[in-house]
């Protein structure tokens, strides 16, 4: 059942405000970064950008520059960097066979480097991950 707040919109489930509040605490308090993907061009050639914001705890941003300088040089797809704000961040992801893939392992790296400390928001991204449907009886 769907419910409207009094300004017409509509209202959140319980459990998608709780999450919400969580990630704006976690924003607030801990030392993690937002990633946003977004689709800019749904046509081909198709572009993605990356939206990154840092949280307030974090004080020092040169490990965005510097996670995104030792994957670049490994990466197939064009990207750019920009700085956005003194807080956010830009990556544009060029076309690519790999785009996808590579615009995931780019946030792995992140993940990695913050010990898991990433909130991602899939925007208006398409991409849907692998999907796994593991059965025992193709296995044995």
């Amino acid at each position: 059942m769907v419910e409207f707040n009094p300004d017409g919109s509509i209202k959140l489930p319980g459990w998608m405000e709780e999450k919400d509040e969580q990630n704006k605490e976690k924003l607030r308090s801990q030392r993690c970064i937002k990633v946003r993907k977004e689709l800019i061009s749904y046509t081909a050639p198709k572009k993605c950008v990356l939206h990154i914001t840092l949280s307030e705890v974090i004080s020092d941003n040169r490990f965005i520059d510097n996670i995104y300088k030792q994957f670049i040089g490994n990466a197939s797809v064009p990207m750019k960097i920009r700085n956005v704000g003194d807080r956010q961040f830009e990556v544009e992801v060029g076309t690519d066979f790999r785009r996808c893939t590579d615009c995931c392992s780019l946030i792995y790296r992140y993940r990695e480097f913050l010990d898991g400390n990433v909130i991602e928001e899939k925007g208006s991204c398409t991409f849907e991950g692998r999907r796994q449907n593991f059965c025992y009886e193709d296995m044995f």
